[in-house]
């Protein structure tokens, strides 16, 4: 993950504060993302965690609903994978808040964390 502290702009096109909007941004997902994708017009700082809190937020779906239906087949062929299933799922959820946790107190502290493809992915949208 790459790091850097950047310095935003004392307020956004929303009339907030560039760290508060961009952490809200991460707030309810891909939902204020959105919100904070569509108002905000002009500070790339607020858009690049907004478009950022879009992309995880897909990916997590994704990759949740993939890992639940790949254990779940896997747990019909032996009880190791049931319990593999149960202990995954839980850990993958706890990994998703730490990530989202951080994610939003980064950007409340002004820096611009950019997650692996995912920052790449939100750059060029932003």
């Amino acid at each position: 993950m790459e790091q850097g502290p950047i310095t935003p702009p004392k307020t956004s096109s929303t009339g907030m504060d560039p760290k508060v909007a961009a952490l809200l941004s991460y707030l309810a997902g891909w939902v204020t993302g959105l919100i904070f994708f569509l108002i905000e017009k002009e500070d790339k700082y607020v858009r690049f965690h907004a478009m950022q809190s879009i992309l995880l937020s897909i990916a997590m779906f994704v990759i949740v609903i993939a890992l639940n239906i790949v254990l779940a087949m896997l747990a019909f062929i032996a009880d190791v994978f049931g319990m593999l299933f149960a202990l995954v799922s839980p850990l993958l959820g706890l990994a998703f808040l730490v990530l989202w946790i951080m994610l939003m107190v980064k950007a409340y502290q002004g820096e611009k964390w950019k997650l692996p493809i995912i920052g790449d992915m939100a750059e060029r949208y932003a």
